[in-house]
């Protein structure tokens, strides 16, 4: 059994991760009704990659012996008036998901709670990877995303990515 306060964490993350996945989704849609189909891609991905971050903390709370229970998933809210938009609010939110993740970690070494601790690394290194990622897509952006025909390479270059489940979840 996990200590109330982390078991509670984690529960909420399993949640904070499935918004992940839907405000991903929502920024596909935009991007499609943009016509940038490579972007909406890119950001399908996203959101399946957050849904699988869901999936693995869900997993461990139950070989833990823990409950989960799911909150209601709010409604994406942004508005986007330009391209960097969405580019700058998924940075935000990965900050934010960082945030949460390293409170949840300072919770588990307050409790001694090693093996959600190690359980927890994947993830630190993970958001570490998220931020960068974003900021490097708002960097393209910014250099390439203001003419059509760098737009057009970058939307493209965004098309070619594949998905790769993470190990974890992997049989």
């Amino acid at each position: 059994m996990l200590d109330k306060k982390i078991a509670r964490l984690l529960n909420e993350q399993v949640n904070k991760e499935l918004y992940s996945a839907y405000l991903y989704l929502d920024f596909a849609n935009y991007f499609e009704d943009e016509g940038l189909d490579g972007f909406a891609h890119w950001y399908e991905i996203q959101a399946q990659e957050e849904r699988d971050h869901a999936f693995m903390i869900r997993r461990y709370l139950i070989d833990c012996g823990e409950r989960v229970t799911f909150d209601a998933i709010a409604k994406p809210d942004k508005t986007f008036k330009k391209h960097l938009d969405p580019l700058e609010v998924g940075l935000e939110h990965e900050k934010y998901v960082t945030s949460l993740i390293t409170t949840i970690y300072a919770a588990a070494f307050e409790a001694k709670d090693f093996k959600t601790m190690q359980f927890l690394d994947w993830f630190v290194k993970e958001q570490g990877e998220e931020e960068k990622n974003a900021d490097d897509l708002i960097k393209k952006m910014n250099l390439f995303g203001s003419e059509p025909k760098g737009l057009y390479m970058l939307n493209q270059e965004l098309a070619a990515r594949v998905y790769n489940a993470p190990a974890a979840l992997l049989p």
